[in-house]
């Protein structure tokens, strides 16, 4: 009777002990539970805002979408690689772009100019000053042409952005003017 009175208080404290131990576990599942929940309440936080901020972007690139339409200037947007990040619709008149181009270097890309736009893209990236000149179409449109280094906001260059004012009615009408002047002088000459 006292061996199983020893066992039983044996059997007792490893029940007490194991006890002890479980309820310890059960303390650090709560306590990790706890934690747990916290670090959702956190990201539950931060995804609220960066879907604040992704909606807040997206409305702004719709904003710089929309304006880049609205202007009707054709815009063609390179980066360093002279690969095509984006571009207005109004540039396909002067070069065949489709949206699956996006990516593809310019130099794979047919052109309507009578001009080498990809070496003074090359002389605006290695030298970072702007250039501006008149171009014609092989249609006979006459565009100012204008490449400025394409800034970040930490103010890096990468690439250039291109703009093409049309000017063919101007350059039609300084031709037709040019016209008259050498028709007048020449009526004036020959009544003289």
């Amino acid at each position: 009777m006292e061996t199983s009175q020893e066992e039983l208080k044996s059997a007792n404290e490893e029940l007490q002990s194991t006890n002890e131990e479980l309820q310890s576990t059960n303390e650090e599942m709560v306590t990790s539970k706890e934690e747990l929940q916290s670090l959702n309440e956190e990201l539950i936080t931060l995804n609220a805002e960066l879907q604040s901020k992704n909606e807040a972007l997206s409305e702004t690139s719709d904003d710089l979408k929309n304006l880049l339409d609205s202007t009707q200037v054709a815009t063609l947007f390179l980066d360093n690689n002279l690969k095509i990040k984006r571009f207005t619709p109004y540039v396909t008149k002067i070069i065949s772009l489709i949206q699956s181009d996006m990516g593809r270097p310019i130099t794979d890309i047919v052109s309507n100019l009578q001009y080498d736009l990809v070496k003074d893209v090359n002389e605006v990236l290695e030298t970072l000053v702007s250039k501006e000149t008149q171009v014609q179409t092989r249609d006979g449109g006459s565009y100012r042409l204008h490449i400025v280094p394409y800034r970040t906001v930490d103010n890096a260059i990468d690439g250039v952005v291109i703009t093409f004012t049309d000017v063919t009615d101007f350059r039609k009408m300084a031709v037709g003017m040019t016209e008259r002047t050498l028709y007048a002088e020449a009526i004036i000459r020959n009544s003289s």
